[in-house]
């Protein structure tokens, strides 16, 4: 999230909450595409990790890129941790580790979308490379351990960083050494919000494999291929997962609200300043309590928008849905997510062969998927086959789907070029993280250092 929100209105009851997330259905027409993606900065002299201050720090790489692009910067107790287009559309933002984050805007074809990752690292690179700074596209940190990673100087994630080692295990490394790639789609109506929900919720696993990309821990392989994928195994189970909710028949925005309600808060903003409230959930708040101190108590729907932004299920509901289970990757894979989610969900044939596919698909399932897939990747063993099989399927089926929208480029090539990372990764049926682990183990001789070229943006 590029900035948090001071929306001034007050909440009077829960029935406007869900309303509040009612109002993002669109016309198909309308329905948009917006990329996210995260990368690691870091000095290519010694691959140390790259802190916020100094000459050579990420405030000057936010700072020449305010220059280059002229958005209007975000601050946060007098220090500069973002920028934003100044009619909202796209942002800069930090995550806690200094992974440096493009927010695209709302665009209507992958063609737009990967003209747009491709100009911003152009952009980026221009501001970096003299300064010593390249990007690395994993899906977690490789080499440096916590200590070793800096800290951004953002509010919330002070707060964030004393509590999340009292909700799990593995929050900390989250929120400081991991890196994703996420698209955010658009939804018609309640129903069709349900369905797309559901099929993210069941196909998030897979994604995960397919875009597994992290399987180093401080300089050694860690036994897995989605370290990202297991840190949200034990990360804050309160506010993450599958949503066994979500599975329901009449699964609706009201339901999503009932269950937010109940989730711990972390922050109210107010007059620019950041007060903890990770001691009551929002419903808690909204009922008066925990708010000794706190100037202008009355719950707003700035204060709903921000809750809904720490909630991290593998589909996350706002006015629009966010599939979040991929890893970070290289540049192809920018392209090659928004590619494969559109593909299954904007096209209503291949959204019906999607619901199909896994309509009987049950929580305990999908759960154990999710469990198995950051060490197993593709060989994961669901029913009487493998995830690499029904990968083959799903892509078919997003393939199908970016066909029939006929989004050509001015070469008349369509959307479907997109899914050839995805395409290659169940063809060859190893994972970029086994590519990279057999690397370390023949050519890399052992060292973690050479991910730092052939991975780096």
């Amino acid at each position: 999230m590029a900035r948090d929100t001071t929306d001034e209105r007050p909440i009077s009851g829960t029935a406007e909450l869900a309303a509040y997330l009612a109002a993002g259905c669109k016309p198909k027409p309308d329905w948009r595409i917006g990329t996210e993606h995260e990368k690691f900065a870091f000095y290519t002299d010694g691959n140390a990790p790259v802190p916020y201050g100094g000459d050579q720090g990420i405030r000057r790489l936010l700072e020449g890129m305010q220059k280059t692009l002229g958005w209007d910067p975000i601050i946060d107790a007098g220090q500069i941790i973002g920028l934003v287009e100044p009619t909202g559309q796209g942002a800069i933002s930090l995550e806690p580790g200094g992974q440096f984050e493009l927010s695209g805007a709302p665009l209507e074809t992958i063609h737009q979308t990967c003209r747009e990752g491709n100009a911003h690292l152009a952009q980026l690179r221009e501001i970096a490379e003299p300064l010593g700074i390249r990007f690395l596209g994993l899906g977690a940190s490789p080499k440096w351990t916590l200590a070793q990673t800096p800290r951004m100087p953002k509010s919330r994630y002070d707060i964030m960083t004393g509590y999340m080692p009292k909700v799990g295990s593995q929050g900390l490394d989250m929120m400081y050494r991991t890196a994703t790639i996420q698209v955010n789609l658009d939804f018609e109506s309640e129903t069709d919000m349900r369905r797309k929900m559901q099929v993210g919720l069941k196909l998030q696993p897979l994604a995960t494999a397919l875009f597994a990309n992290s399987p180093f821990t401080e300089g050694k392989p860690n036994g897995l291929l989605s370290w990202r994928g297991d840190i949200w195994r034990d990360t804050d189970n309160n506010r993450s997962g599958v949503l066994p909710m979500a599975y329901a028949a009449d699964f609706g925005f009201s339901d999503y609200v009932e269950w937010a309600l109940d989730v711990p808060m972390y922050f109210l903003l107010r007059d620019h300043h950041y007060h903890d409230m990770t001691h009551v959930t929002f419903r808690q708040f909204m009922a008066g309590k925990g708010i000794d101190g706190i100037p202008h108590p009355q719950p707003t729907i700035g204060d709903w928008t921000n809750h809904l932004s720490t909630l991290f299920p593998d589909v996350r509901l706002k006015r629009f849905l966010e599939m979040r289970g991929a890893d970070g990757g290289p540049w192809r894979r920018i392209c090659a997510l928004p590619a494969f989610w559109v593909g299954l969900l904007y096209d209503e044939a291949a959204l019906d062969a999607a619901v199909t596919l896994t309509a009987d698909w049950t929580v305990e399932e999908v759960t154990a998927m999710r469990d198995t897939v950051p060490r197993e990747g593709l060989q994961t063993s669901f029913r009487k086959t493998k995830l690499r099989e029904i990968g083959h399927e799903v892509l078919g089926i997003s393939r199908k789907g970016l066909l029939n929208r006929e989004r050509f480029n001015a070469d008349e090539f369509d959307e479907t070029h997109f899914l050839a990372p995805l395409e290659e990764v169940v063809a060859r049926g190893t994972t970029s993280a086994e590519e990279m682990l057999n690397a370390y183990h023949t050519r890399w001789g052992g060292s973690i250092d050479p991910v730092f070229l052939e991975y780096a943006y």
